[in-house]
C-alpha cells in the first residue's frame, strides 16, 4: 500500500481495491490465531486431514480479504493462482479444498469454544492497537446495523445459538411522527467504535429482535477490558441507548454519556428542582436543560441559563444567570441577583437523575459538536458491510452467520494494524518513487511488534 504522509494514521481510503500479495500476506502475518488453530486441530482429533486446518481457516478469512462474493470464487482464484496457494501453505491445484469442506468448518467455527477464542483473537489484535495508539478509543460512537441471514431448515442444528428473526425499526420526526420504516430478517451487529480514528473496538452479534440498549453493556464490557484503564472518556450513541441502566453504567465507569435523550413526558414539560419551591423562576425540561423566568415581563419570558461548568468532585453542574454571564440587561436582575456581582447561580446535583443530567448536558455546543463524531460508527458500518461483504445474505444458520461475522473483524482490526504500520511517503505524488519513505513512531512500534 502507498499512503502519504499527509494521510490520518488509519488511512481507509488508501486500502487496495485488489490487494497485493504481500498486503495479504502481512494481513495474514498480523493475526494471532495459534490459539485458534490448535483448538481446531485438537476438535478435529484423529479424522481425516486431507484439508489442513490452517489452510481452511486461510481460505476462511481470504474470502473477506480478497473481497469475493462467495467461497466458490475465493477456492477458483487459488485454483488459479499458484502463488496465492504457496501463500497459505498449498502446493498443488489438487490440495484445494472444496466448498463443503469449507461450509463444514465455517459451522464448527461458529460454535464454542471456537467461537469466543475467534472473538478473542480480534480483542488481542485491539489491545496491541490500544497499547501503541494513545488515543485509540478516548472518544466512542456507538451503533446496531442490520444484518441479513437465512434461517437452518433444522433449529437444533446450531445449538444454542440464536437464530435470525424479524427485525424493524422506525425513524421519526421531532414531532414524533414516523417517517420511515425499515424491515428486515437476520441479525443485529452492535459496534463501538473510535471517533477518530474509526477502528472498532467492540462488537457483539444478536439476533434481530434484541434491543440496542440490553446489547450495549456487554459490548462496552468487552470494550474496557480491550482498552487500557480510564481511556475512554466519552460515548456517543443514539436514543436507543437513553435508559437509566446504561447511564448508570457509564457514570461507574466515569464515561461521559452523549445520547440524545427520548421524549416520554406527556405533560408538565417543566418542572421544578427538588428543593424550589413556587416562588422559584428555575425550571428544567425533559432533556435536563435549565431555563430562569422573567417574572418582571408580561407574559414571563423564559430564558436559558448559561452552563459553566461539571463539578466532579461535588457531582453537580453549575450554571450562571443568562444576563450577567453574556452582558445583558434582564428586568428581573436585582430580583433575582441581589447585591451578587457574579449573579444567581444553581449547582445541580447529578445524582438526582443520571439520565437527565449527563456531565456535558445536552444543551450545549460541545455536547453537539461531540455527537457529530457518531458518524464515524456508520462510515464503520458501511465498510464491514459493503467493503467486506458483512450484509450479504447468503449465510446460513446462525454458526456460520458467527462465523462470517468473526471474520470481517479480525480483517478489519488485520488491515486497521497494517495501515498504521505503513511506511509513508513524501513528495508531491505518494506513488513517486523518488519520494523518501520514513516510519512513524508508531509504524515502528506496530513493526517491531508483528515483526514485519
Amino acid at each position: 500500500m502507498q499512503i502519504a504522509t499527509t494521510k490520518p494514521l488509519f488511512a481507509w481510503d488508501c486500502l487496495e481495491d485488489s490487494p497485493t500479495l504481500s498486503t495479504i500476506r502481512d494481513a495474514l502475518a498480523a493475526v494471532p490465531d495459534a490459539k485458534l488453530l490448535a483448538s481446531l486441530r485438537a476438535c478435529r482429533g484423529r479424522g481425516r486431514d486431507d484439508y489442513p486446518v490452517h489452510v481452511l481457516w486461510a481460505v476462511h478469512l481470504l474470502t473477506v480479504l480478497l473481497r469475493h462474493p462467495s467461497t466458490e470464487a475465493t477456492l477458483a482464484e487459488l485454483r488459479r493462482n499458484p502463488a496465492l496457494r504457496r501463500l497459505i501453505g498449498i502446493d498443488s491445484e489438487a490440495g484445494v479444498p472444496n466448498k463443503w469442506n469449507i461450509s463444514r468448518f465455517e459451522k464448527g467455527l461458529g460454535m464454542e469454544p471456537h467461537r469466543t477464542l475467534t472473538r478473542e483473537i480480534f480483542n488481542t489484535m485491539i489491545r496491541r492497537l490500544a497499547g501503541t495508539v494513545k488515543d485509540l478509543g478516548k472518544d466512542l460512537a456507538g451503533d446496531a446495523t442490520a444484518l441479513m441471514g437465512r434461517r437452518l431448515r433444522s433449529k437444533t442444528e446450531d445449538g444454542d445459538l440464536p437464530g435470525p428473526t424479524g427485525g424493524r425499526k422506525e425513524y421519526t420526526d421531532e414531532a414524533g411522527h414516523v417517517t420511515r420504516i425499515v424491515e428486515w430478517f437476520g441479525y443485529k451487529l452492535h459496534l463501538l467504535v473510535d471517533v477518530k480514528h474509526e477502528v472498532a473496538v467492540g462488537y457483539r452479534a444478536s439476533s434481530a429482535n434484541v434491543h440496542d440498549g440490553v446489547m450495549l453493556p456487554k459490548v462496552l464490557e468487552d470494550t474496557l477490558e480491550n482498552l487500557p484503564a480510564k481511556r475512554i472518556k466519552t460515548l456517543a450513541y443514539d436514543m436507543a441507548a437513553d435508559d437509566n441502566k446504561t447511564h448508570e453504567t457509564l457514570h461507574a465507569e466515569h464515561i461521559s454519556p452523549l445520547i440524545r435523550n427520548r421524549r416520554l413526558w406527556k405533560d408538565d414539560f417543566e418542572r421544578m428542582l427538588p428543593g424550589h419551591d413556587g416562588t422559584s423562576n428555575v425550571v428544567y425540561d425533559e432533556a435536563g436543560t435549565l431555563y430562569c423566568y422573567d417574572k418582571r415581563s408580561d407574559p414571563p419570558v423564559r430564558h436559558r441559563m448559561a452552563y459553566i461548568g461539571h463539578e466532579p468532585a461535588r457531582g453537580t453542574l453549575k450554571y450562571r444567570c443568562p444576563a450577567m454571564q453574556h452582558g445583558w440587561r434582564c428586568p428581573s436582575r436585582k430580583r433575582c441577583n441581589g447585591s451578587l456581582k457574579y449573579g444567581k447561580t444553581v449547582r445541580l446535583k447529578r445524582e438526582i437523575d443520571l439520565r437527565r443530567f449527563p456531565p456535558i448536558p445536552r444543551a450545549t455546543k460541545k455536547f453537539e459538536r461531540l455527537y457529530k463524531g457518531r458518524t464515524a460508527v456508520e462510515r464503520a458500518n458501511a465498510r464491514l458491510k459493503i467493503f467486506w461483504g458483512a450484509d450479504d445474505g447468503n449465510v446460513t444458520g446462525a454458526a456460520r452467520f458467527h462465523a462470517k461475522v468473526g471474520a470481517v473483524m479480525i480483517v478489519h482490526a488485520s488491515l486497521a494494524t497494517l495501515l498504521a504500520a505503513c511506511p509513508r511517503r513524501e513528495g508531491k505524488s505518494a506513488k513517486r518513487t523518488l519520494g523518501q519513505t520514513r516510519l512513524s513512531p508508531i509504524a515502528q512500534a506496530l513493526r517491531e511488534t508483528l515483526r514485519l
